[in-house]
């Protein structure tokens, strides 16, 4: 058996797949957000190990794993987001700072206008934005009492939430190549941290980062009672941020293969081989995995706000009871009625960049409903789709055949129609939606050698197949006012 812990924004899930590959059991929790500030996102990282050790423990029950079955575990995480403890006690010493915090768009400005981007767009392949992990783990620095002190004489230590996790599992430091290189401290083409960077953005101490492995390998052996009885010594042997390890699971393994996972945001990656490719206007470039020597690099076109959006729905409006419910309320309507939902709720990324936008409804009548505002939030997931990938094919020259599509939203049979019509080419959708666990679980494997590199390319993982419906004028028409809105949500931040 193998165990794959998906820390995701909201919950996590944890699966266990047998020698085949087959899924076996599985197990799934949500976990408080924390909102401080308006653009302020945090998480108890005490409660996230509580929450994924509690998690694992009845995915292995759920596949009736006796002792002695489990070969190896494989982790997959949200990504950016920074977690600080303690290595002598492993206690936090903050809240961690989730990917869609935005409290240091300000110092990213102030960064870009003193022109620090093209050093960051070269080493990292990222952008001067507080999605990333190096300006929450400076604002920690400043604004930690005595944290600048302890983190250079050992006493504190900074991580993304798979270290976080490995360091409670096994005692150890460390983090894969996938989860450095979203650091915005990485140097992605030497493959280390990057002095540089590291003094730019906030003097961080390298002693209290962790040490980077590939994304196969070994991280650790689950150290005594760490997760229960009878797993004490089974290897951590796959690691990948859960945009990276969805790719994996795709079987996208050679260089033009992309997919899109639905999660709480959306995110399309491009598998673009073993050079690392120059990232484009409103595109990144980043890891997709590492493997002994050799490391893989992807285009990626990061959305912040999808699945969230829903959820929105559900627990901020409370006009929905469930996610479901979306499919029925777009369903019942035979038109979007000219309303449209811009969810920048945490800014926009690919590829506006725009950590100033703010959600925006536009079109509303007396006759909108919340049929209506369901329809727009799912039309938007499908709408900032769109944005990317044509921003992807702008940049690579080449059009896109089809979109490989994971992750929950995809069981909303209206929404992959709509997805397939506004983009214009079939939707292929996951037999697994969890494709980010599936990915974690093949590197586990891989890294113990249950399965090899070639068993996860030749998987056949196709659910159901979506073709476009719609003619070409009508697709232009709803694309043209999605982008009217998204001008309106531009900047609102800003004043």
């Amino acid at each position: 058996m193998i165990l794959a812990i998906d820390q995701g924004t909201t919950g996590t899930t944890c699966l266990v797949f047998d020698e085949q590959a087959q899924l076996s059991g599985r197990a799934y929790r949500e976990f408080e957000q924390y909102f401080p500030k308006p653009g302020w996102v945090e998480h108890d990282a005490a409660t996230i190990w509580d929450v994924t050790r509690a998690v694992a423990l009845e995915a292995l029950e759920d596949a009736r794993t006796q002792p002695g079955e489990l070969q190896a575990i494989g982790i997959t995480n949200q990504r950016e987001t920074v977690c600080v403890w303690d290595p002598q006690t492993g206690e936090p010493l903050y809240h961690a700072l989730v990917w869609q915090d935005r409290r240091t768009a300000a110092r990213c400005d102030a960064l870009r206008e003193a022109g620090h981007e093209p050093l960051v767009r070269t080493c990292s392949g990222l952008v001067l934005d507080p999605y990333f992990s190096a300006t929450k783990i400076e604002w920690l620095l400043e604004n930690v009492e005595g944290l600048r002190e302890r983190a250079r004489s050992g006493g504190a230590v900074f991580g993304t939430i798979d270290s976080w996790l490995v360091f409670k599992l096994t005692g150890e430091h460390r983090t894969d190549v996938t989860n450095a290189s979203r650091t915005m401290l990485y140097d992605i083409v030497r493959g280390d941290w990057d002095d540089e960077l590291l003094a730019l953005l906030g003097d961080v101490p390298r002693k209290s980062l962790p040490e980077v492995l590939p994304s196969i390998g070994t991280f650790g052996t689950v150290r005594d009672g760490a997760l229960g009885d009878g797993y004490d010594g089974v290897p951590i042997s796959g690691i990948a941020g859960d945009q990276q390890a969805a790719l994996y699971g795709q079987g996208c393994l050679d260089p033009g293969l992309g997919k899109n996972t639905y999660g709480t945001g959306s995110f399309v990656l491009l598998n673009q081989g073993d050079k690392a490719p120059t990232a484009p206007p409103g595109l990144l470039s980043t890891i997709a995995w590492g493997i002994g020597e050799r490391t893989v690099y992807a285009l990626e076109a990061a959305i912040f706000v999808t699945g969230a959006a829903v959820q929105w729905l559900r627990d901020g409006l409370g006009i929905i009871e469930q996610a479901s419910d979306t499919e029925q309320l777009a369903a019942s309507l035979d038109s979007n009625d000219g309303v449209y939902f811009v969810p920048a709720l945490t800014g926009l990324g690919s590829p506006h960049w725009d950590p100033y936008a703010r959600g925006t409804i536009v079109g509303l009548t007396r006759g909108s409903t919340r049929a209506h505002v369901a329809r727009a939030t799912l039309e938007a997931i499908a709408f900032q789709t769109v944005d990317a990938v044509q921003a992807m094919e702008r940049a690579s020259g080449q059009p896109l055949a089809e979109l490989r599509a994971d992750g929950g939203a995809t069981v909303n049979a209206w929404l992959m129609q709509f997805q397939a019509d506004v983009l214009g080419v079939p939707i292929a959708v996951a037999e697994i939606p969890e494709t980010t666990a599936l990915g974690a679980a093949l590197l586990a494997g891989v890294g113990v050698g249950a399965w090899t590199q070639e068993d996860v390319a030749c998987r056949d993982g196709e659910r159901a197949r979506y073709e476009p419906e719609i003619a070409a004028d009508e697709r232009d028409a709803l694309i043209g006012d999605w982008r009217r809105a998204v001008q309106r949500a531009r900047g609102w931040a800003r004043g």
